[in-house]
């Protein structure tokens, strides 16, 4: 008897060390940028985000950071609207081509997963200007009222708002952010730290304007980079193509050329809009970036040097959009409708340590009630909002030419990733620590429960073995 009772001790022993070495070998939770950023933060967090984009029934609420610019925010040309929450380090400057709206917050198409009523839609660290004749609009259809504009600096022209603050402390919360992603942007392109786990062919090396990202077939992370500009030869836009990437595997594209431009257009077969949730494009050094084509793109972007600026002249983006320095939102070259919809990033990234930050809201809204949605012309309040401009689908952009630099090899400053099997989660000294969420957060109960359930058998085995 004492025999049986030994070698099941053993056995169940056994066991619980197998389900622990899985616990521990687990990915875990999703290492995430810099202040949590990157998933859904609740809101009404949907289960899945609608695409393509679409002007339907919202389908959930999302008060994460859609779009961070550390520096100015720039609206020209044709640009049309931005989804979800915005946060600027500089200026606003709102002066369109053809006059009009820029809707922010909630717009006419898009993944329609707006942020909450009331919540600071549009925050910035400097001053508001907003070209006469046109209109910066937070309200657009959302039926709470729409959201707050919150300024450090002055507003200048028609903003149509639940609520337009002045607040001297607005960018605060957000101050230490931008450092934190250009750390990040750097540690991501460690190749010390990071290698390649896939190639890239250029159109200058295949048939066809297509640039093909290849795959090893089995890395839960998979990255790639890139040394030259996406386009091709005549500066016009090309087909991404992607293969050899596992299901629900991270896609890491880091950039590493001094200056960047990308045009896509969109062909059979669409390869990449399944990746979208889980694929950052990541462009640490570049300080003149061209992003545009005649097609949506597909994931999230990170844009390192603080003494850059990005041009957006696509049609539309599909994912978070941060970048440390200024943000040109459509341009000379820039085709109508240039947007950004808000869709999350989930991807598990490389865990970098990065400054601390003493504030414990970074990805979190600040919300001001409001009595009621107003519409107020800074310096003197407007009578009436006006109802929001729903846009219909963009026409494509014309291209304009490239400008390729020459190749740079990627960063490889400190500070440098931890082990992916160590990943750093979020806490108190992180912003926006966010909730483990998804399969993963189902997996690792389940072992939580078999780990507890061995535990209790082992004791009892014991316990039975001194009665005996």
């Amino acid at each position: 008897m004492r025999t049986r009772a030994r070698v099941s001790i053993v056995a169940v022993a056994a066991a619980a060390t197998v389900l622990t070495g899985l616990l521990l070998a687990m990915p875990g939770v999703a290492d995430p940028l810099p202040g949590g950023l990157g998933p859904c933060v609740p809101g009404d967090c949907p289960d899945e985000y609608p695409y393509p984009p679409h002007n339907g029934d919202f389908a959930g609420r999302d008060d994460a950071v859609n779009i961070f610019v550390g520096g100015d925010y720039r609206v020209r040309e044709s640009a049309a609207e931005a989804e979800g929450r915005i946060v600027v380090g500089g200026d606003f400057d709102q002066d369109r081509a053809s006059g009009g709206r820029y809707n922010i917050g909630v717009v006419g198409v898009g993944s329609r997963v707006p942020p909450s009523s009331g919540a600071d839609w549009l925050v910035t660290g400097g001053n508001i200007t907003v070209d006469a004749g046109e209109i910066l609009d937070a309200v657009g259809a959302d039926p709470g009222g729409g959201g707050v504009v919150r300024h450090a600096g002055t507003a200048t022209g028609t903003i149509e708002a639940a609520d337009n603050v002045t607040d001297a402390d607005a960018f605060a919360p957000y101050a230490d952010l931008a450092g934190q992603l250009e750390e990040a942007s750097d540690c991501y392109a460690d190749t010390s730290e990071v290698p390649a786990t896939g190639t890239v062919t250029y159109p200058s090396s295949q048939a066809g304007p297509v640039a093909t990202f290849t795959g090893n077939g089995t890395s839960a992370r998979q990255v790639f980079y890139v040394d030259q500009d996406l386009v091709t030869a005549s500066g016009g836009a090309v087909d991404l193509q992607f293969t050899g990437i596992p299901a629900g595997a991270t896609v890491l594209v880091n950039v590493t050329t001094p200056d960047w431009t990308a045009k896509v257009t969109g062909s059979a077969p669409d390869t990449w809009t399944p990746l979208r949730d889980n694929m950052l494009w990541n462009i640490p050094d570049a300080t003149d970036v061209e992003i545009g084509g005649t097609a949506q793109w597909q994931g999230s972007f990170l844009i390192g040097e603080p003494g850059g600026t990005t041009t957006v002249t696509a049609p539309g983006i599909n994912g978070r959009f941060f970048t440390v320095g200024d943000l040109v939102h459509g341009g000379s070259g820039g085709g109508t409708g240039n947007e950004f919809h808000a869709y999350p990033f989930d991807g598990d990234l490389p865990a970098c340590e990065v400054t601390p930050s003493p504030s414990d809201s970074t990805a979190s809204p600040t919300e001001s009630p409001s009595e009621s949605p107003s519409a107020s012309e800074s310096p003197s309040p407007s009578d009436s909002p006006s109802p929001s401009e729903s846009p219909s689908d963009s026409p494509s952009p014309s291209e304009s030419p490239s400008s390729s630099g020459p190749s740079a090899s990627p960063s490889t400053s400190s500070p440098g990733p931890t082990s992916p099997d160590t990943p750093t989660t979020t806490g108190p000294d992180r912003p926006g620590g966010l909730p483990i969420t998804g399969g993963r957060f189902l997996t690792m109960v389940g072992i939580g429960v078999l780990l507890f359930a061995a535990g209790a058998a082992v004791l009892m085995m014991l316990q039975r073995r001194r009665q005996e």
